[in-house]
């Protein structure tokens, strides 16, 4: 029987949805909206490898930060990303002094292996209206949570690895455990592919800092696109990364349990043909279960995660 809170929350979730397609995801101490990422800025940096630029259009949702960042509802990228809302780096602040929400523009998109960033923006056209918001076809049952704070325990949810390994976050208990969430197919530099290469770094470091047999420590990406990133498509992923299983794992699962661990972390994820909209989350968890750190967009460095994961397996 369907009662009518699990109704309201249902409601409550199709439209914190639809926020977040049309915007990002609000929380913290940053005016308005949060960033589903960002990038590092480009000034001075050196010449990249592996460069790819694309013409893009699309309509500005917000101009921040002085005009650092530009959150852009763009239209697909043939060959490259569907469309969505994306917080985009601009290059030159400077460009988008006469631009302001609602404008259709057009710009430059240059992606590199590692990083991203936008250029060359003209206005198209002058404070474009809202588009009519999308309906969404049925509803998907999912787990009353509440959302988690740094302090609480960490529940216990059940994945499935890589190798096809069953595992449950309580048979890390005694461990410090770090996990972010991630989907394969995330195709912009600075989101998904830059979790996974902080990860990479934070277990060679952690091998150093924190050595020897007693695996005092874990980490884990949590993919929430069950349908397409089956353990063989974590496995072809995770060698991307030069990934040691004993140490670090990719994970897979009920589509029920993925939807209550990111919504009890704050996670909103739309959906966009065969991409995400969504935002960041990267927890640290103490041997006990006691959430020690969770880290909001993908701003954190490898240092300061290495340091809460050193603090962490300290803790007792």
């Amino acid at each position: 029987m369907i009662t009518k809170q699990a109704l309201a929350r249902t409601a409550g979730r199709m439209l914190a949805l639809t926020l977040l397609l049309t915007f990002s995801a609000c929380r913290g101490p940053r005016p308005c909206c949060e960033a589903t990422a960002t990038a590092p800025a480009h000034e001075g940096a050196p010449a990249a490898t592996g460069v790819k630029t694309f013409a893009v259009r699309g309509v500005v949702r917000e101009v921040r930060d002085g005009g650092r960042l530009a959150v852009i509802r763009h239209e697909e990228i043939p060959g490259y990303m569907a469309a969505m809302t994306m917080t985009f780096d601009v290059r030159d602040p400077a460009e988008m002094a006469a631009v302001s929400a609602g404008d259709r523009v057009a710009f430059r998109m240059t992606v590199t292996e590692t990083d991203g960033w936008i250029d060359q923006i003209q206005v198209l056209e002058r404070g474009v209206p809202e588009e009519a918001k999308p309906e969404v076809p049925g509803v998907r049952i999912v787990r009353q949570v509440e959302e988690l704070e740094e302090g609480d325990r960490l529940p216990d949810y059940p994945f499935v690895t890589e190798s096809r390994q069953a595992v449950r976050l309580d048979e890390f208990r005694g461990r410090a455990l770090g996990f972010t969430f991630i989907y394969t197919r995330c195709p912009y530099p600075t989101f998904c592919p830059r979790q996974s290469r902080q990860f990479a770094e934070a277990v060679r470091q952690l091998k150093e800092r924190l050595p020897g047999p007693e695996h005092r420590w874990h980490l884990l990406s949590i993919s929430f696109d069950p349908a397409h990133d089956t353990p063989p498509v974590l496995q072809r992923y995770a060698r991307q990364y030069d990934f040691d299983p004993a140490w670090w794992n990719f994970c897979t699962g009920a589509m029920i349990e993925i939807d209550a661990i990111t919504e009890q972390f704050g996670m909103l994820i739309g959906r966009d043909g065969e991409t995400f909209s969504h935002n960041v989350r990267t927890v640290v968890v103490e041997p006990s279960g006691r959430i020690r750190r969770i880290f909001v967009g993908n701003e954190w460095t490898v240092e300061e995660f290495v340091a809460e994961m050193v603090a962490a397996a300290a803790a007792r």
